[in-house]
Formats: structure tokens, C-alpha cells, sequence
């Protein structure tokens, strides 16, 4: 490559697009569209920056083979930034393969990471945990090793192992500064902030408070029985019963962890469960065959009896009851958790990461825009969404992946 590619490379390589174009924003062979095109991607413009790494794979020639598989990589990148998940993810895993056949390590493992950031987008931990095993982080330059490490702390974070979490963070923190990028300096210091910030509401017999995440991991460790408002599971001792397709049994076991030690009335949980009914014989007999359901679920955890005014929750070994929640409980609190990241998504791509179908999240994202909780931009398939700043709104615990503990 010539001297002007040369100094192009490496004005991208310290986050200088600026002074990238300058050298070859004139430029129309490959090696320049490529850089152009990675150049646009650091300023933001990612369809124009996906046109031109589109037109400098077909403009190097099949003998290229690293170069065409380095304009994938790079067109996957922005893929990425742009929460565009229906993006071929088979052409970036062939790059890869063509990148290590090559002997370009460096490369190779930046497409890994970038495999490794989407199956955390989608939470898919434990795929993202193989993906990144391959990968020395120690042979890597300071900005990809920065990147690894943020992917490492935020598999942890899904996984509440929060000491793991933050010697990622601080790992990836040194590599920053050694980098001297002030974006992902920046990236690494944003990342680090959930650590610090309330992650639940503690509602117990004692009161409520919020908790951190250390705290929160703590309270899982402890063996008491905790109602999870996040996930909708109820945990004990490591064991975990899932609710999230039974909200109505949900919803009785949180009224009854709520006043634990105490009883709950059948009037308070027919107004809590069945959503303000007023309770006749029907709704009564109904909460007889919910409660039997319940107790069904908890069997091996607690016991549910029956009292004079209502019915009472009885852990097995648990010596304390609590429930957390979100620290701010909003409707449809998983989207808004995604798009708390601050990109903006598709309505796609938020159905591909929560599991859900698109016109679910079409239908979400249509009654927070109505209370001017999200905002879009765009039409057509070009439509994405971004939600203003929520002060204190947690994530970690909202975001898609295996139940804390699994």
C-alpha cells in the first residue's frame, strides 16, 4: 500500500476519521473505499459507510481474499452499531475462517469479538463465552482487547457475577487509556456506571430500599426466597421456578412474599391478581384453583395454606422473604431496557433479541411512543427507535439471557 493508505490506517487506528478522509476522500480504488467506508462508520454515517465497504469488496479482487473478508468484518461492525441482527451473521463467520487461514490473527479475533457482542445482544451467554475462548486477549493491541474485556464484563453482568465484572471493566479500562481513543474510553467508563447505579428495589418486612448489583447477588446467595420482579421467577436456595407465562401466578406469589410474615386476604388478592375485580363467588372460586396452581409450582420450595381471612405463604428452608423489582417499574420494561444502550434499534431487531414477535414489539413500542417514553425516526424498513435518557432506569437485570443463577 502507498504512504497516503498507510497514514489513512493509521489515522482510523486512533479514532481520527477526520484526518483518514483527508488522505483519501478523493481516492476510488479499493484500499481507499474500504477505509472511506470505515472512516463514515466512526462519524456515523453508517449507510454511507455500508455502501462503500460494499463497493470496495467487489472492487479487490478474488486473490484479495484477507481484504474482501476485512471489508465483511467491517461491514459486520457496523451491523452491529446499527442493531441491524438480520444481518447475514454466516458471512461474517466465513470471514473469520478466511482471516485465520491467512495467518491474520488480529483481525480474526476482532471478528469473534464482534460474534461474541451479538450473541450477548440477543442473550445467548454461553455461545458468547465459546466465542471469545479462542481469543488470547493479552495478544491483542489495547483497542480490541478493550473491546474483549467489555464483552467479558458484560457476560457477567447478565450473570450477576459482579468480582469477574469488574476486573473486566478494570482490564478493559487500562486497555482504553493505553489506546488514547477518547470514544472508547468513554464506551469503557459508560459501561462501568452499572455497577454503581441501583440495579432493584428491595421490598422485604423491613421496608424497601434499592440495591446495587452486588447487593442484589448477594440477596441470591443468602437463601432467602425471593420473589424476582425482574425476571418473574421465584428463587430459593438455587432453585428457580419460573412464571413469566403465569402472571396471575405471579402476581399472587408477590402479594403473598409482599406482607410475609403476615397473611394476605382473598379480597386483596382477587383485586391484585384479576386486576381490580370486585370479589364475588366466582372470582373467589377461581382464586382457589389459581392458589392450588401456585402451590403446585412452589411444592418444592414453600407451602401456601389457607387462613381465616385469606392465605399465607410458608418457605420450606428460607428464613427470610423478599421482592425485588425494577427500581422504576414501567410498562414493557424489556424494551425499554434494550434501548436504554442509547442505539438505535428496529423493531425487528428488538423482536430477534427479546425472543418475541414483531408485531408484539411493534405494539409496545407504538403505546410508549404514545406516552413519549420512545421516539422514532425514519420510515419503512429504515425506521429505528431511541428512547430519551431515563434517570436511574436499570438494564442488567431486564435484558435478555438465562435466569441469574443458571
Amino acid at each position: 500500500m502507498d504512504s497516503l493508505i498507510n497514514a489513512a490506517a493509521r489515522a482510523l487506528a486512533t479514532g481520527d476519521p477526520l484526518g483518514a478522509l483527508k488522505r483519501v476522500a478523493l481516492r476510488e480504488d479499493a484500499p481507499a473505499l474500504a477505509l472511506r467506508g470505515i472512516a463514515m462508520a466512526q462519524l456515523g454515517d453508517f449507510d454511507r459507510a455500508k455502501t462503500l465497504l460494499k463497493s470496495a469488496a467487489r472492487a479487490f479482487s478474488r486473490r484479495e481474499a484477507v481484504a474482501r473478508a476485512r471489508c465483511i468484518v467491517a461491514e459486520a461492525e457496523i451491523a452491529l452499531v446499527s442493531r441491524d441482527l438480520t444481518w447475514p451473521v454466516k458471512a461474517l463467520d466465513g470471514a473469520r475462517k478466511a482471516l485465520e487461514a491467512h495467518g491474520d490473527h488480529f483481525n480474526a479475533a476482532h471478528a469473534r469479538n464482534l460474534e461474541a457482542r451479538r450473541l450477548l445482544l440477543i442473550g445467548e451467554l454461553d455461545e458468547a463465552e465459546q466465542k471469545l475462548a479462542g481469543v488470547d486477549p493479552a495478544l491483542l493491541p489495547p483497542p480490541a482487547r478493550a473491546a474483549h474485556e467489555l464483552v467479558v464484563a458484560g457476560i457477567a453482568i447478565r450473570r450477576l457475577q459482579t468480582k469477574p465484572a469488574r476486573s473486566a471493566l478494570g482490564r478493559a479500562g487500562e486497555a482504553a487509556l493505553h489506546a488514547r481513543i477518547p470514544a472508547l474510553m468513554a464506551e469503557v467508563k459508560s459501561a462501568a456506571l452499572v455497577m454503581d447505579a441501583p440495579a432493584a428495589r428491595l421490598i422485604a418486612k423491613d421496608g424497601q430500599r434499592l440495591l446495587l448489583l452486588d447487593q442484589v447477588a448477594a440477596l441470591f446467595a443468602s437463601g432467602a426466597l425471593v420473589v424476582d420482579a425482574c425476571r418473574n421467577v421465584v428463587r430459593s436456595n438455587g432453585a428457580i421456578i419460573a412464571l413469566g407465562s403465569r402472571p396471575v401466578l405471579f402476581a399472587l406469589a408477590r402479594v403473598l412474599a409482599e406482607v410475609w410474615p403476615g397473611d394476605v386476604s382473598r379480597e386483596v388478592l382477587i383485586a391484585r391478581a384479576f386486576r381490580g375485580k370486585e370479589a364475588d363467588e366466582s372470582h373467589r372460586a377461581r382464586l382457589r384453583v389459581e392458589m392450588g396452581r401456585l402451590r403446585a409450582e412452589l411444592k418444592d420450595i414453600a407451602e401456601i395454606n389457607a387462613t381465616k381471612d385469606g392465605f399465607l405463604l410458608e418457605p420450606h428452608d428460607a428464613r427470610d422473604v423478599a421482592v425485588i423489582t425494577p427500581p422504576t417499574e414501567e410498562v414493557h420494561a424489556d424494551v425499554l431496557a434494550l434501548l436504554a444502550d442509547g442505539e438505535s434499534w428496529s423493531s425487528s431487531a428488538l423482536a430477534i433479541a427479546l425472543g418475541t414477535s414483531a408485531r408484539t414489539v411493534q405494539r409496545a413500542l407504538e403505546e410508549l411512543s404514545g406516552r413519549s417514553k420512545v421516539q422514532s425516526y425514519g420510515r419503512g424498513r429504515a425506521l429505528r427507535w431511541v428512547t430519551p435518557s431515563v434517570p436511574g432506569f436499570p438494564t442488567s437485570l431486564l435484558l435478555p439471557g438465562p435466569l441469574p443463577g443458571d
